[in-house]
């Protein structure tokens, strides 16, 4: 195996064990997931920056490496930073304030969901009766009104 493909399948692995954590309902569980994102956005862009070689600081431009991956790498490392530590910051305030870990299902959101479900049942067609192109139904419905 080359080194580009172990880097790719480490890529993988870590995209898809971030992206597990992140659906998990702990906030610490979340904080990893969202740095396992972190490392595997990294090491796509150091696979995709192409072969190794020269350093681009020199007289001749021959095999020199493009410097740009290694900027958006070097930005990407200070965004995951800055967001893990913000990421931080709200679980030490959840844990101060309720000395829970886990992310707690809103009942108020899970009753709008609920009657929006009710109201409309995948059929915008069933809200609006002018949306009807069926004559017959529609010229039903007013008869029985």
């Amino acid at each position: 195996m080359t080194v580009t493909l172990v880097l790719v399948i480490a890529m993988a692995v870590l995209f898809s064990c971030g992206v597990y954590l992140l659906l998990e309902r702990s906030l610490t569980r979340m904080l990893l997931g969202f740095l396992l994102l972190g490392n595997a956005l990294n090491l796509l862009l150091l696979v995709m920056s192409g072969a190794a070689g020269k350093p681009p600081i020199g007289k001749s431009a021959e095999g020199i490496t493009d410097p740009l991956p290694q900027a958006f790498a070097l930005t990407a490392i200070v965004i995951t930073f800055a967001v893990s530590a913000f990421l931080l910051a709200l679980i030490h305030r959840s844990w101060k304030l309720s000395r829970a870990d886990e992310v707690e299902v809103d009942e108020a959101d899970v009753a709008i969901g609920r009657a929006r479900d009710d109201d409309t049942d995948g059929d915008p067609g069933d809200d609006d009766p002018e949306l009807d192109t069926d004559p017959e139904a529609a010229q039903q419905e007013e008869h029985t009104r």
